[in-house]
């Protein structure tokens, strides 16, 4: 039966990873997510999975990668410098099309910055913190119910599309406590990276199927397959063939951007007669449907919209509620990150709303008072 815990965002990461199939994690601790890594080392061994503190963060997704290359659903987690680090080889399992899932509880920066406090500056290095092109999936989650089901999701995403997939909780999300109802197994569904049809003579390692993702074999399956950073033809050696480089660099993109719709995954609250809009995400959603609920009381009329997938952004949806209010106000935990992509939607659905930013970069979490007086201040 299903049963209610009192968990941690950490540890709720942690088992939504354990509940999609995670066998093995390669990390080293860093705070805000080391308890992610400490509830890891505690459960895999129980259920035949293997635990690596590696010697740093370039380690551990290192290492995890080379298990999602055996067969092995793969996680890695950290928090803003180990990221950092790690941006390498996040480009390295793109290019090489390798499933796995990246936890990333946020903190402020840049460098050492602020261990422990809360931030949501990773919105932009997820996308581009590795150089080159490639499809990119990540989710934000804002409850601890949601680190646990974001987190099954994330690991379908990267097994369904042969790459990396982030969950990006902030600090706030990550240490918070609250209840969660743990599904039963088998009431969630939980994907599979497909594998060849063919025999290992007829095997072309980087072919194709029609929903431009290949056949993943696992090493030692018997299947013949090279592997590397450099941009590779279908049969995954190195090529300086026009053609051979654009069909590989615009599959990688292409294999998520014509998957957009059923992969954007969004919440709205209070959108039908709004005037005014909350766009916010993480711990500031939170604060942000606080302020609104009190306002909402006082008449005002003002909704809330909340991207689950920060990439890819939900601008089409933003674009198409933009035609119909007179604001868009967005509170992030940063220096504007996100208000950005909202801006690009909305400027370029040419509509007269008006974007506001309104951000936070000293650690604390937005009060719902300093919201709310925000959007009477602008309303």
């Amino acid at each position: 039966m299903a049963q209610n815990e009192f968990w941690q965002g950490n540890k709720a990461i942690a088992m939504g990873a354990i509940a999609a199939g995670c066998r093995f994690f390669g990390g080293y601790p860093i705070t805000p997510s080391t308890e992610i890594m400490e509830v890891m080392s505690e459960e895999l061994p129980k259920l035949g999975g293997k635990f690596v503190q590696m010697e740093d963060e370039i380690g551990g997704i290192a290492s995890s990668l080379g298990a999602s290359i055996a067969g092995k659903k793969a996680m890695t987690a950290s928090s803003g410098p180990g990221i950092s680090l790690k941006q390498e080889l996040l480009g390295f399992g793109y290019i090489a099309e390798i499933p796995l899932v990246v936890a990333d509880v946020m903190r402020g920066g840049p460098s050492t910055g602020l261990p422990t406090k809360v931030s949501q500056a990773d919105v932009m290095q997820a996308k581009w913190g590795t150089h080159g092109d490639h499809g990119t999936i990540a989710y934000a989650p804002c409850s601890i119910p949601e680190c646990y089901t974001l987190t099954v999701k994330a690991f379908n995403m990267a097994e369904r599309f042969r790459q990396p997939v982030l969950v990006m909780a902030d600090e706030v999300i990550g240490h918070m406590r609250e209840k969660i109802t743990i599904p039963e197994p088998g009431t969630y569904k939980v994907v599979d990276r497909k594998k060849p049809t063919v025999s290992p003579e007829e095997f072309i390692p980087y072919r194709p199927d029609e929903d431009d993702v290949p056949p993943m074999p696992a090493f030692g399956d018997g299947y013949r397959w090279h592997i590397t950073g450099l941009t590779t033809n279908e049969w995954g050696f190195p090529t300086n063939d026009a053609p051979d480089i654009d069909l590989k660099a615009n599959r990688i993109v292409r294999k998520v951007d014509r998957f957009r719709d059923e992969i954007v995954e969004y919440k709205e609250d209070f959108m039908d007669d709004a005037e005014i809009v909350v766009v916010s995400y993480g711990s500031v959603s939170r604060s942000s449907l606080r302020a609104i609920k009190e306002l909402r009381e006082q008449g005002v009329k003002v909704g809330h919209f909340r991207p689950i997938t920060l990439w890819p952004f939900p601008d089409k949806e933003i674009a198409a509620f933009s035609k119909r209010v007179k604001r868009i106000i967005v509170p992030e935990l940063n220096a504007g990150q996100m208000v950005r992509e909202v801006e690009r939607a909305v400027y370029g659905a040419t509509t007269g709303c008006d974007v506001i930013q309104k951000n936070l970069i000293n650690g604390e979490l937005y009060k719902p008072a300093e919201i709310m007086a925000f959007i009477k201040e602008v309303a």
